[in-house]
């Protein structure tokens, strides 16, 4: 395997993007807002999806595909038959209209607000017209289809690129800049995978991906060059699990001496479960060994993780050690923090609590309180350390820090992990992820850490119970929310987004795709003989183009209706984008019993912990994932009383409503993740994102990767590789690829 070794690294791109034809200083700007700078940035920005043009129909056929009404994605190749008329249907919007034909029919064809498609179509002349076909009112009708001169004997582009476009860039320009951009440079792009390696997994050049995936042929090579980018995007983030986790074993410098915790459970009101006990006993036995802990505890929404990682906090602060707690977010840390700093007071142990909100002063007073060499555990210091990000700044200096823990480790990336880790020096490391995992997945995403899992739920916990309605029982869900009050109770709405401007601006994206770009992703799936796509592929297909599709929920409005229609109760709102002392202020007002309702985004889908909330709503279900909805349920059942969980959606997709059934049907967080995994892909579970209000996925194919075989495959070579060269010494070409994976994942927001 040491036969191919790469000696340099070389990007023959590093020419300007003003270099291209067409591209002046004004549109050199636009490129470099979405990253393009050179030729080599152009080429790696790959299409979104394509337009399967080649899929060409006569009007006849399309007419017995819509004949009930719905609609067909195609191309039909006709000849204009009367001249284009142009009139003004409102103001500021004009409609163009002719008819065109072909042997089997006539086609009625329509676009609005393009005046000058006037001076194209003359009698006579024939185009390839590609758009949403209907059969309307008697006759086959398309509005606004894209359009090519067709001339015999000439060859039209099958499958056409469509990109992700910024501002000032259009998809013309950029695939007329990608095609130069290929003739000039295309076959001679920097292979950085070891020869061995696509050897190994069969797969083509980076070249020929590459050019591959901007202009391809046919369906088999868009396939294959599917394959080549979905392992290049597992390989580097495995590469840097690998790096992370799968080095030489550090001495263990902070050995564990304590093992009494019957002061600490003599404070808890409730017994632990025996799986609790067994991960705790899995984390101790870490500690004390040879080597430091580099551990994931990992179980279901409820399932007492918090309380195995406060205990392994105790037992590293009474042997003689300060312990870390790292969160994603200050709700989360400010919750941590009231819980944990009563807790710990009464065991003689000190709590501070460090986010971005923290005020000058009082951060000052922290930062000192760290670094105090003489402090002993009996006096109420520093000892447990809880924060945010806040924690990773230069500034802040952590003696004696022995163990880290880091909760939601997936919303961190891998230099954030980093960077806490090197505040103290060769400390204990435990991940916590309240993400339930297929197991098939385990070693895939935790790499080489050792695994505790907690699977059973606390003693005495009732089910929630689960249902999905529409809008219509709006009324009835009312009342609930005015019953569940008056029982001392409190409700939980959570909706998509923020505001009314982000829908609209969701709404204008979409519309502005209705004309079924098939993602990189599904037009690679075979067509069935009649060309359609697979069933489930085509619903998606089918449901994206939907125009009534229902519309999304934003917090603040809701939250303004709300507080009419419930005029006696009070309605709290909460979202990413409010300021930090804002957040907290709402959020304590809840917990505090002072807030009948909370309406929120997403921000509390992890770890808020109110006994009371025994109710939550979600408006627009259809709109998460099943494993984010499986957390969000994890808000309410957190104390005795009967808890209730209503997915509100008025979708009419197929698809929809049979995942939502399927948690309606299950409490088993392993269940639901392995079927989001099916439905879904792999992308959550291994870089922590979904339909989040922040956060942003290091994957753009990969994420629909169902493939478990092909992802351990992958992560195998890619532990391989690492486990003969760690530092990637030898392949100069991946390490800078890797090291790029690592900045990105380190300016991640969370």
């Amino acid at each position: 395997m040491q036969e191919e070794k790469q000696t340099s690294t070389v990007y023959p791109g590093d020419m300007p993007i003003a270099a291209l034809q067409g591209v002046g200083a004004k549109r050199a700007e636009s490129f470099a807002k979405a990253g393009v700078t050179a030729l080599s940035d152009l080429l790696h920005y790959y299409p979104r999806a394509y337009q399967n043009r080649g899929d060409v129909r006569d009007l006849a056929q399309i007419r017995e595909c819509t004949g009930g009404g719905e609609s067909l994605t195609c191309s039909a190749v006709l000849t204009v038959g009367t001249e284009p008329q142009m009139r003004m249907i409102r103001k500021g919007m004009t409609l163009v209209k002719f008819s065109a034909f072909d042997e089997s029919g006539t086609c009625e064809i329509t676009y609005f607000n393009m005046d000058y498609v006037r001076r194209t179509f003359h009698v006579g002349a024939s185009f390839r017209f590609f758009g949403q076909f209907r059969y309307d009112y008697g006759r086959v009708q398309v509005t606004n289809p894209i359009y090519e001169p067709w001339v015999e004997g000439r060859v039209l582009p099958s499958l056409v690129p469509v990109y992700p476009l910024a501002a000032g860039l259009g998809q013309k320009l950029l695939y007329q800049c990608t095609g130069e951009a290929l003739m000039r440079m295309g076959g001679c792009l920097t292979e950085y995978l070891p020869a061995w390696i696509l050897r190994e997994a069969s797969l083509p050049s980076h070249s020929w991906m590459v050019n591959v995936l901007h202009r391809p042929q046919t369906l088999e090579q868009l396939e294959a060059a599917k394959k080549r980018l979905v392992f290049e995007e597992l390989f580097l983030q495995f590469v840097c699990m690998a790096q992370n986790g799968g080095g030489a074993k550090i001495p263990n410098r902070y050995p564990l001496t304590w093992r009494d915790i019957s002061r600490f459970t003599a404070c808890l009101p409730y017994d632990l479960t025996d799986s609790q006990m067994k991960c705790l006993s899995e984390i101790a036995g870490d500690m004390a060994g040879e080597y430091a802990m580099n551990r994931i505890l990992i179980g279901d929404v409820g399932s007492g993780k918090t309380v195995v990682a406060a205990l392994s906090a105790y037992l590293a602060i009474r042997s003689g050690c300060r312990a870390a707690l790292l969160v994603p977010t200050e709700i989360l840390a400010a919750q941590h923090y009231r819980e944990l700093s009563v807790l710990f007071e009464k065991l003689g142990i000190g709590t501070v609590l460090l986010t971005g909100s923290t005020g000058k002063k009082k951060r000052e007073a922290v930062l000192a309180s760290l670094r105090d060499n003489g402090l002993t555990m009996d006096e109420h210091g520093a000892s447990l350390i809880i924060g945010t990000h806040a924690l990773l700044t230069d500034d802040v200096q952590i003696d004696r820090l022995g163990l880290v823990i880091i909760d939601e480790q997936h919303r961190f990336g891998v230099m954030q992990r980093s960077a806490i880790l090197e505040k103290g020096e060769d400390c204990h490391c435990l991940f916590m992820s309240a993400t339930p995992i297929p197991r098939t997945l385990s070693l895939v995403a935790y790499g080489s850490l050792n695994v505790s899992s907690i699977d059973a739920l606390p003693r005495g916990r009732q089910p929630i119970d689960t249902f999905i309605v529409n809008s219509s029982y709006h009324a009835r869900m009312l009342n609930f929310i005015r019953k569940q009050a008056a029982e001392g109770h409190q409700t939980y709405i959570v909706c998509p987004a923020v505001e009314e401007q982000t829908l609209k601006k969701e709404k204008e994206e979409t519309d502005a795709e209705n004309l079924t770009n098939l993602s990189l992703f599904d037009i690679t799936a075979e067509p069935r003989t009649d060309g359609m796509y697979p069933a489930a592929v085509q619903t998606r297909i089918e449901d994206a183009l939907t125009p009534d599709a229902p519309p999304l929920k934003a917090a603040v409005t809701y939250a303004e209706t709300l507080a009419e229609e419930l005029p006696e109760l009070q309605v709290g709102l909460v979202h990413g984008k409010m300021k930090p002392a804002e957040k907290d202020a709402v959020m304590d007002a809840f917990c505090r019993g002072e807030t009948h309702v909370l309406v929120a985004t997403t921000v509390i889908e992890v770890g808020v912990n109110v006994p009371s909330a025994t109710l939550m709503i979600v408006e627009n279900a259809e709109r998460f994932g099943l494993s984010q909805l499986h957390q969000l349920r994890g808000r309410v059942g957190r104390g005795d009383a009967k808890s209730y969980f209503i997915l509100v959606s008025d979708s009419h997709e197929e698809n929809a409503m049979a995942r939502l059934k399927i948690l309606k049907d299950t409490a088993n967080g392993y269940e639901i993740a392995q079927a989001d995994l099916e439905m879904r892909g792999a992308g959550d579970f291994i870089t922590g994102t979904g339909v989040r209000q922040s956060g942003q996925s290091m994957f753009r194919l990969a994420a629909n990767c169902r493939d478990t075989d092909f992802m351990e495959h992958t992560a195998r070579l890619a532990k391989e590789l690492i486990g003969e060269d760690p530092e990637l010494t030898e392949w100069p070409a991946l390490r800078e690829k890797v090291d790029r994976i690592r900045y990105a994942g380190s300016h991640m927001e969370n």
